[in-house]
């Protein structure tokens, strides 16, 4: 019986490896990078327009300059992307391939829908970035609106990473801005325990370069697993303390419905 048992596991085991070896085999190269591109690369104006929201931390005033569509060439540059993609990667994580990652994810896209995670925080694309399309709707801009609408963002980095920019996305609940966009991963921690639980991987594939085209073309069209999301207030002695973690700063009280 423990010999079954243990045969299982190998048999386990090893179907886990050939599973995770056949997402990275050079499968992915099916994949043309021009028709990947076209697929999920906005815009030009919209990926300017992102961009200098978020620089100038002005949603409004951007937003206006950008309504202006015949500065990039009219209405034939409005068509909206079919699968419009916005990736945060970590470069700082993986080893030595959070670089080249990042160099490889720009080639792929426009370079304005990469952003690196040390020079832009997901809660200022959210604020801005999203806001900014969101004003260029309110404007009439029908591109954009398609373009929010159906928008995915992809998180290259491991499960705090992930975390981070899921608990600013879903802000978006709170503050009524639906549809929040769903969320992709490339799994670039040590655990990757969430990127595993949802079939992305638990880590960095080894023949990266194709897969990462593969991940992207997959992340267009997965089906939408949903997550609870917790706040947990955590009461403290009256005594006062000094310098608290973040995990213990006071936050405004909320209740839990039915």
């Amino acid at each position: 019986m423990d010999s079954s048992v243990s045969n299982t596991r190998r048999s386990s085991v090893r179907s886990s490896v050939i599973s995770s070896l056949r997402g990275c085999t050079m499968a992915g190269m099916r994949i043309p990078k021009e028709d990947l591109r076209r697929k999920i690369t906005m815009p030009q104006y919209l990926r300017l327009a992102i961009r200098d929201a978020i620089e100038s931390k002005d949603v409004a005033a951007t937003a206006n300059r950008h309504s202006a569509a015949d500065v990039y060439g009219g209405d034939s540059a409005k068509q909206p992307a079919e699968s419009p993609i916005v990736v945060f990667v970590n470069s700082q994580s993986g080893g030595r391939h959070g670089p080249e990652l990042k160099g490889r994810l720009q080639d792929l896209m426009g370079e304005e829908q990469v952003f690196d995670l040390h020079f832009v925080k997901p809660h200022e694309f959210v604020q801005y970035g999203l806001g900014c399309l969101e004003k260029l709707a309110e404007l009439g801009d029908s591109c954009a609106k398609e373009t929010r609408e159906k928008l995915r963002i992809v998180v290259a980095g491991g499960d705090g990473t992930v975390g981070w920019v899921l608990g600013c996305l879903g802000e978006l609940h709170k503050q009524r801005r639906e549809p929040v966009p769903p969320t992709a991963i490339i799994p670039l921690g040590t655990g990757n325990d969430l990127s595993r639980s949802f079939g992305w991987g638990g880590s960095f594939p080894f023949n990266w370069r194709s897969a990462i085209k593969k991940t992207l073309d997959i992340a267009t069209e997965a089906p939408t697993c949903r997550l609870d999301s917790w706040n947990v207030s955590i009461s403290m002695p009256a005594e006062e303390v000094v310098d608290p973690p973040h995990s213990l700063k006071p936050v405004e009280e909320s209740s839990i419905d039915q």
